[in-house]
Parts: C-alpha cells; sequence; structure tokens
C-alpha cells in the first residue's frame, strides 16, 4: 500500500459540529495552514460563546432525549464500538487529513494515529458495564454505598500535536460514562476532529452527545471553561494555559479540571545501558519524534560520564540520518514545527540559551527543506546550567540538552526539575538500579529501556507538579468522567 498522496486532493470538513450536523456561524474565520508548506488548507470560523452556548443546548436536550446516561450501559457500548468501527474504516481518510494538518508523519497516521483512536473509542466502549460504586460497613439496620455518576456535559480542550488521539482520551472516556461532550479543536488542526464527530453520528451516537466547536483559546475554550452547564473540563496544553483555565473555572463557577500539561522529561542513561547504537536510536527519537513536539518528549539526556562522549556521537550520528519533508510523503522521517511562530520561538529559546552559557552540539538552526515548511534541525545543547532557560523552560521542539553524572545518586538528583514531573526514563540492564531510580525520579510516568508510551490503553497518563494532575487513559481514565455520590439508608 502507497501511503503518500496529494494534499490538494483531499476534501475537508467546514463549520462546527453542533446537534450531530455541520453548522456554519458567522465570526472571524481562521485560515489553517498546512505545517509542511505554509498552503492553506481551510477556514474555520472562531465559534466563541453563540458556538459553545449552541452546543451547550444541543447537549442539554441529547442527554434528556436520548437517555445516555441510564440507557442499559451494553447498548451504549454497542454505539461506541460501532464508532470505532468507523473510525477503522477510514483510517485512510482520517491518516490523510491528520497528516496534511499537523506534524503528523503520513507513514504513522494512516495504520497508526487512526488506528489507535479506533481502539481508544473501543477500550473506552468496554467500561460501560463496568461503572462500579462500594458498600460500606455499617451497623445493622442501615445500608451505605458509593455510587459513580456522569457530571452530565464535560468540556474538553485538546492541543495541535497528537489531534485524535488525544481528542479520544477524553471523548470516549466521557462518552463511555454517560456524559456528554463539548470539545474544542485546536485552531492550527481542527479537521481532523470535525471527520471523527461527523462518524460518531453515523455511528449513532444521538445527536448532540458529541460536539465539537473551533476557535481560539482564549474566546471559544473560555467560554467552554465559564459555561455554567460544562460539570467538569478536561485540558491538554501547556503549564502556562493550565494555570489560566483552573482560574477561570474556580471564578465562573467551581468545577473539577483535569490537566495534562507540559515537561521536561529526563532519559536517564547508565553505563550499562547495553548497545549503544541501539540506545542512541531510542535516545535520539524520544526528542526527535513529531519533531520533539511531544509533551513527554525526552529533552533532558543524562549519561553517565563514562559512556557520554560515545553516546553523543552515536545521537549525532542519528541525528544526521533524518529526511525532512511534506507530512504527506511517506519517505519523510522528521516532521515539520506546527506554525511559524512556534518555530521563531524555538530558535529565540535555543539562541538564549547560548547567550546565558550553553554551547551547540549539533543543529542550532531552521532546517533547509524541499519546500517552504516550518523545519528545525534536531539540536542537542551542553554546558546548560539549571538557572539557564534551556534548563528551566519547554522547547516544544526537537532540542535536548545532554549532563553527565559520576553515580546513580547523582544522576536521580539530575533527572529531578523545579517545575516539572510528566515523564522520565532509565535506560540500564541492571533491574535494581531501574526500580531505585524509578522510585526516586519524580513523576507520573516512567519507563525503562524505552521512552514513550506503547500502544496499550491499560495505564494511565498524567504528571506531577506542574505538569499537572487527573489521569488520561486506563480506568483511571474512564472514573475521570464520573463523580462518587454517596448514599445512606436507615431501613431499621
Amino acid at each position: 500500500m502507497t501511503l503518500s498522496f496529494d494534499p490538494n486532493s483531499i476534501s475537508v470538513p467546514k463549520g462546527h459540529h453542533i446537534g450531530g450536523r455541520s453548522v456554519e456561524l458567522p465570526g472571524a474565520g481562521i485560515e489553517v495552514l498546512r505545517p509542511s508548506d505554509q498552503q492553506p488548507m481551510g477556514t474555520v470560523g472562531d465559534g466563541g460563546e453563540e458556538a459553545v452556548e449552541m452546543a451547550a443546548a444541543a447537549a442539554r436536550a441529547a442527554l434528556k432525549t436520548s437517555n445516555w446516561a441510564k440507557m442499559a450501559p451494553r447498548e451504549r457500548a454497542k454505539v461506541l464500538m460501532r464508532f470505532a468501527q468507523l473510525i477503522e474504516e477510514n483510517n485512510v481518510y482520517l491518516g490523510q487529513l491528520e497528516a496534511m494538518g499537523s506534524s503528523r508523519l503520513v507513514s504513522g497516521t494512516i495504520t497508526g494515529d487512526a488506528i489507535r483512536t479506533a481502539g481508544v473509542v473501543r477500550y473506552f466502549a468496554e467500561y460501560c458495564d463496568k461503572l462500579e460504586g462500594i458498600v460500606t460497613a455499617t451497623e445493622g439496620g442501615t445500608l451505605s454505598y458509593v455510587k459513580r455518576e456522569p457530571y452530565g456535559i464535560v468540556g474538553a480542550i485538546v492541543p495541535w500535536n497528537f489531534p485524535m488521539i488525544t481528542a479520544a482520551w477524553k471523548f470516549a472516556g466521557a462518552l463511555a460514562a454517560g456524559n456528554a461532550v463539548i470539545m474544542k479543536t485546536s485552531e492550527l488542526t481542527p479537521h481532523s476532529l470535525l471527520a471523527l464527530a461527523e462518524l460518531a453520528a453515523k455511528a449513532g451516537v444521538p445527536a448532540g452527545l458529541f460536539n465539537v466547536v473551533n476557535g481560539y483559546g482564549h474566546t471559544t475554550g473560555a467560554a467552554i471553561v465559564r459555561h455554567p452547564d460544562v460539570m467538569m473540563i478536561s485540558f491538554t496544553g501547556s503549564t502556562q494555559t493550565g494555570a489560566a483555565i483552573m482560574a477561570l473555572a474556580a471564578q465562573s463557577g467551581i468545577k473539577p479540571v483535569a490537566l495534562e500539561l507540559g515537561g521536561k522529561s529526563p532519559q536517564l542513561v547508565l553505563a550499562d545501558a547495553g548497545d549503544l547504537d541501539v540506545v542512541a536510536g531510542r535516545v535520539s527519537t524520544a526528542f526527535m519524534a513529531n519533531a520533539g513536539q511531544v509533551c513527554t518528549a525526552g529533552s533532558r539526556i543524562i549519561v553517565d560520564e563514562k559512556i557520554a562522549d560515545e553516546l553523543v556521537e552515536r545521537i549525532v550520528g542519528k541525528v544526521r540520518q533524518i529526511k525532512a519533508g511534506p507530512t504527506w510523503d511517506e519517505t519523510t522521517t522528521f516532521a515539520p514545527i506546527i506554525s511559524r511562530r512556534q518555530l521563531d520561538r524555538i530558535d529565540a529559546m535555543v539562541r538564549q540559551t547560548v547567550a546565558e552559557g550553553g554551547s551547540v552540539v549539533t543543529g542550532g538552526a531552521p532546517l533547509e527543506s524541499r519546500n517552504e515548511g516550518n523545519f528545525y534541525a534536531p539540536t542537542l545543547l551542553k554546558d546548560v546550567a539549571d538557572d539557564n532557560i534551556g534548563f528551566r523552560e519547554e522547547f516544544f521542539g526537537p532540542v535536548a540538552t545532554v549532563r553527565t553524572f559520576a553515580d546513580l545518586e547523582e544522576g536521580i538528583a539530575l533527572a529531578a526539575h523545579p517545575t516539572y514531573g510528566l515523564s522520565a526514563s532509565i535506560h540500564t540492564s541492571d533491574l535494581k538500579k531501574a526500580l531505585k531510580a524509578a522510585d526516586g525520579i519524580e513523576a507520573g510516568m516512567v519507563w525503562v529501556n524505552q521512552h514513550g508510551r506503547s500502544p496499550e490503553f491499560t495505564y494511565t497518563a498524567g504528571g506531577f507538579k506542574g505538569s499537572g494532575f487527573g489521569k488520561d487513559m486506563g480506568r483511571a481514565g474512564f472514573e475521570e468522567f464520573t463523580r462518587q455520590k454517596a448514599v445512606w439508608v436507615n431501613y431499621a
């Protein structure tokens, strides 16, 4: 199967998806550009309060008329299973939309992202009849139990770097638990989520239960957080925006928020990590995949001083093997930066890191490519002190810093970060050392001899400290969209 395609031959969805159909509303238009060549992909409207109010009204009506939260759980599961099947059947179109509109390569979107999105929906569908409570111990003549119920309407705000998968982590769990969803796309990558909403309607998800609205964070996103009928917010994005959402949620009626935020994830490489060429492949992929536009990117390489020079040399060799190009070309191995603004931000931050005492091992500048896309060279930096911006802040690009340690205790100490605690990886052949490091590193996700999530659904995603709280995926990612009610019955 040839995965490459002509981006000009692909039709893109328009409007917002509200009440089970596409809706065009007046208002400012947002031109969506393809990151690979800066050509227009389409225009979506900034929905703002009007779109959110329409979506909330549709969600209220759908919850009431469909009886979604109270229907037999297996019937709800059947609808979601049909939804998952339609996603799989349309994986080529969805994968093409995702590739042309985002930084995701077509070599991974059709057979990877689209199929995994279907898997997420199917995984949560299987939880529909597994929403369980507990009965607590009481004296005779009384019954005490705690049950889980859906919130009602959930607001979900998703980023641009993995549009379909990140969205599915939220809408699939929320729908399976019996909620309605109002989801805001990123204004940079709206189209694949609009296509998913259309498939949900075809699958029989009652009209109004899954609404997708477009717009900017400060307009449409803020309107979702403020809306009195939206009872819970799930957000993935930057730490700064997460803090703003927390404040706005508190100011507009007190509602729970689940936040999966930024990271400065360490990769702790011990001297006994094994074949250094293999290790260099893992370590370099961890900060170059999706051009580093991954919240869990392994952007801090902390390596035993005994192997540091050789490992860095091998990483530089891996960097030189990349092939930057358009996301719709299956031979491309290195993705573009999502926008010119983001590329300029990465470049400015690298230059400031150097001005504050850091030095460039390789890269450190925008990358020439075969077209007019936004590409930044994979970059390794060294001599980056703890007070340097390159240590303090998240690049969100293909940039990593290198530091060395003399013993495991020092390595674990260097892995700590004052702000972030999203993820970490440990590369070693010694299980005792791996478990000691995993216990010592303050992060919500820790991997051993790999960096990044495997294509499984059972384990949770989420961080500590400034990297957020609450969970996506796993049982916790389902229960996140429910609230507990305690009931006490005196029947004596």
